[in-house]
């Protein structure tokens, strides 16, 4: 379980998913810095506690957590694990995804390579809310920030750019899905009793991972400024949004 230190007993909880490279890693690294206890999930026991080691090292607050978010029974498993740990969860962040079929459009994409999307880019974020969402309803401050993208944005997809400059189709209906996702659960958990939850999507930019290559304009560590921008929002900040850059953004 998440190492008990006698500072940060009151500390809050952190998840992300996707966690043991890229933006991932770095929005654990971030919240970690920021005084959250932080499992850092990844699809195999041994990728988590590989890329946990040097910051625990580093002094963080940082435990590694299986979770494959393609996987149910991974899932169940992982929120017994955190269940287990008595700390309770404040926040999930679903970082996991995939991109899978760069080369195509809407009418070459196999859809065998659709259907592998859809389950880790939206199959995955709705199965990993639904199986923590007991645990973030016990929390204080709840917070659910799903990791999208502008390019699952219908109003940029409708505003006539060159088919050149339209992204993958599975990647983009994924993501598109995954913003109307994030309005649904967020009226789902304002149904509920307790603490407000706030649910917010957010696109982290272009950014030099492994899915975003050597071109790409931004590091992962400048990538992961919204996405923990919305783990650490006040009580009263926005549920049911789409933000890029902190702002924002059309669906």
């Amino acid at each position: 379980m998440v190492p008990s230190r006698p500072d940060r007993r009151s500390a809050p909880v952190a998840l992300v998913t996707g966690a043991a490279t890229g933006l991932g890693l770095e929005i654990v690294r971030a919240l970690a810095a920021r005084g959250h206890r932080v499992w850092l999930s990844a699809r195999t026991f041994r990728r988590a506690a590989d890329a946990a080691a040097p910051l625990v090292a580093a002094g963080l607050a940082v435990e590694p957590l299986a979770l494959d978010v393609a996987d149910a029974a991974s899932i169940a498993a992982a929120a017994r694990v955190v269940e287990a740990s008595g700390h309770g969860l404040d926040v999930l962040v679903n970082n996991a995804g995939v991109l899978l079929d760069e080369p195509h459009d809407a009418l070459t994409v196999p859809l065998d390579v659709v259907r592998a999307t859809l389950e880790v880019d939206l199959l995955g974020p709705w199965a990993v809310t639904q199986a923590f969402a007991p645990l973030l309803r016990g929390s204080r401050a709840p917070r659910v920030v799903n990791v999208s993208s502008t390019a699952g944005s219908l109003h940029d997809l409708a505003a006539g750019a060159a088919p050149d400059a339209w992204g993958p189709p599975a990647y983009c209906t994924a993501k598109a899905a995954l913003n109307a996702l994030t309005v649904l659960t967020a009226r789902a958990f304002e149904r509920g009793r307790g603490p407000r939850v706030l649910v917010n999507a957010c696109c982290p930019g272009w950014l030099r991972t492994g899915m975003g290559g050597p071109a790409a304009t931004l590091a992962a560590a400048e990538g992961a400024d919204t996405p923990v921008w919305l783990a650490t929002l006040p009580d009263d900040g926005p549920t049911g949004g789409f933000f890029s850059e902190r702002q924002p953004y059309p669906w």
